[in-house]
């Protein structure tokens, strides 16, 4: 059952810093976009309604929300954040629950911190604002608490020099009801020197007719804004430092966990062994016990328990790996089962194929799955051996038992536990490296 409680994603930024033809709430962090994050974040917590607030030009931004089944608003002119609040209100409708304002360029803010804003609704507060401890506070909004009590955000500007020295500052997240929130924004005012109507206005406002107001603390890393390329790299930071702590938590391995990079689905069984400079792109899921060896690249690839990958392999969509199975060093498997036991160990093609259980598949073997304009399906039998440099022309089997000699190109049937090979007649010509030396040798001399 929803929970009554909305979202408005504030996402109608011009991101001019990003230097970008793409929306900025669209550049990724840990295999997906900063908006989507946010969106998932909205998801976790069963929202009534969650709307996107998007400029006219993003169009974007409206596929991306649209595509998560969420409905986009137009903030016609950028006249700030108070402003880009109200443009949400005819897709919010008759909704009276709690409103959460979220950005779509602060990606890191957890379900957790959004269920103790709202919990703070709960008890008895008007207005929650979400606050940090910040290292520099610099340019932010000083929050000015009396006990639980916020009394009003002061922005940098115009703080004091006592005011100044606070660390205790603004995020921007919010939770109100909605009457009180656009109750509150139809009394704001753009008389400032921006000419733009500000969501913190509320608070001041909220005090003046004497509701409650409170703020919550979070960490300064879940509040990261991304405005920036530099920016969008911190926050990537961020998120890569809170995943692999998650994945240590859950009793991975990971030798140099620094150099590790993760994605937002990234799913490793507990006992997982992950060595140095190991990327995963979405969609992989590694068993219990399985390794994966430095500089390995995996996307859309599965794991059974007990797997090995790499060093040096690459696992594109559709790669899976059996148990006990192996794909070794400067191996790309696409589209592929590796199925119980088998090994492809080194400096092989596999795509769109089958290995069978215990088949063994040489240095140098190369499935040659296209042809131009169609892919074409290898199935090589359980228990087959594939010579090094053996070449399979697609579409063809190799039947349970096979063996097939090096160097061979194969593209017919081979049957099962027969021998295949295509290589010439050896042929070998007495005293003629000696003779062709000496010629050139000779020829060499003349000139």
């Amino acid at each position: 059952m929803a929970r009554p409680a909305a979202a408005i994603i504030l996402a109608a930024g011009q991101s001019k810093r990003m230097k970008s033809a793409t929306s900025k709430v669209l550049h990724e962090i840990g295999g997906r976009s900063l908006l989507a994050h946010v969106l998932a974040t909205c998801a976790a917590l069963e929202l009534e309604r969650t709307v996107v607030v998007r400029s006219p030009e993003a169009g974007d931004v409206k596929d991306a929300a649209e595509a998560a089944g969420v409905p986009s608003a137009i903030q016609e002119k950028p006249l700030g954040t108070g402003h880009a609040v109200q443009a949400a209100r005819k897709a919010l409708g008759s909704f009276s629950g709690d409103v959460i304002v979220l950005y779509g360029d602060t990606p890191l803010v957890e379900p957790g911190t959004i269920e103790r804003m709202l919990a703070a609704r709960a008890d008895g507060a008007d207005v929650v604002v979400l606050g940090f401890i910040a290292a520099n506070p610099g340019l932010y909004g000083r929050l000015i608490m009396d006990g639980n009590h916020l009394t009003c955000i002061v922005e940098a500007g115009d703080a004091s020099a006592e005011e100044r020295a606070i660390d205790f500052v603004n995020s921007g997240v919010m939770v109100a009801g909605a009457e009180t929130l656009f109750g509150l924004l139809d009394s704001v005012s753009n008389k400032n020197a921006s000419g733009e109507y500000y969501l913190t206005d509320v608070v001041s406002l909220a005090n003046g007719k004497g509701l409650s107001c409170t703020a919550i603390e979070c960490p300064e890393d879940e509040v990261l804004g991304v405005n920036s390329r530099a920016e969008l790299a911190a926050a990537e930071a961020a998120l890569q430092r809170r995943l692999r702590a998650r994945a240590l938590e859950a009793g991975v391995t990971m030798v140099a966990p620094e150099t590790v990079f993760l994605s937002y689905d990234t799913a490793l069984a507990r006992d997982c062994w992950v060595g140095p400079n190991v990327v995963f792109a979405p969609g992989v899921k590694v068993g219990e016990g399985a390794e994966v060896r430095a500089f390995s690249h995996l996307e859309g690839a599965t794991l059974a328990p007990g797997a090995q990958v790499g060093p040096f392999a690459r696992l594109r969509p559709g790669a899976v790996v059996g148990k006990a199975a192996r794909v070794g060093n400067f191996v790309e498997v696409k589209k592929a089962h590796i199925e119980d036991g088998a090994k492809v160990n080194h400096l092989s093609y596999i795509g769109d194929a089958r290995v069978g259980a215990n088949a063994n598949v040489g240095a140098g073997v190369i499935t040659c799955n296209y042809d131009g304009f169609d892919k074409h399906f290898t199935d090589i039998g359980e228990g087959a051996f594939v010579g090094s440099n053996t070449a399979l022309i697609a579409p063809v089997v190799v039947e349970a038992g096979a063996y097939i000699g090096s160097g061979s190109v194969i593209s017919k049937k081979v049957e099962s536990d027969a021998l295949a090979l295509t290589r010439a007649e050896h042929k070998q010509i007495k005293g003629w490296a000696a003779k062709f030396r000496a010629r050139k040798e000779k020829e060499k001399s003349k000139g």
